[in-house]
């Protein structure tokens, strides 16, 4: 497994958090590793010297793969990544608050140090037709994860985090 300094691990359903996290990745360049939750390994995290989580908001919570893959890694990782750095990007069809404030309770648990204000991208999907349609994420707010991945991984070159 290659070291990376920005694990950025993402879910979706609908291809909204895919393309935030991919314009992250592409943000981040080289020192950046995307990688679908379902994949992710305790090594990739200890790994990485920092993470981004892009996940979608279901149901007013995390999506289950996310909290799944968090599950899954906790143990393994527990008492070696306290104090790495994170920041989220949570896309919803509504606010997204509940998965925002869910996410942050897990690094809580985790111990990590978020680093970043997070991002919320709200895609209005109200009806059951919009909520499982393929979503289409704006330039400007694809933009605005491509920043944070490039951000993240500057920090880390840089030791700021």
């Amino acid at each position: 497994m290659k070291d990376c300094k920005l694990l950025i691990i993402w879910h979706s359903r609908t291809g909204g958090s895919r393309q935030l996290a991919d314009a992250a990745a592409q943000g981040a360049g080289a020192s950046g590793q995307c990688i679908a939750a379902e994949e992710v390994t305790p090594d990739h995290f200890l790994a990485a010297a920092g993470y981004l989580f892009v996940g979608p908001e279901n149901l007013a919570a995390l999506s289950g793969a996310m909290k799944e893959m968090f599950d899954r890694c906790y143990y393994p990782c527990l008492g070696q990544i306290e104090g790495r750095p994170y920041a989220t990007i949570i896309c919803a069809g509504s606010d997204g608050e509940n998965a925002q404030r869910q996410l942050d309770r897990i690094a809580t648990g985790w111990r990590l140090k978020r680093v970043a204000d997070p991002v919320i991208v709200n895609t209005d999907a109200q009806t059951p037709e919009a909520i499982l349609a393929p979503k289409r994420i704006p330039d400007d707010r694809r933009t605005e994860a491509q920043d944070m991945g490039a951000a993240l991984a500057e920090g880390l070159a840089a030791g700021i985090f």
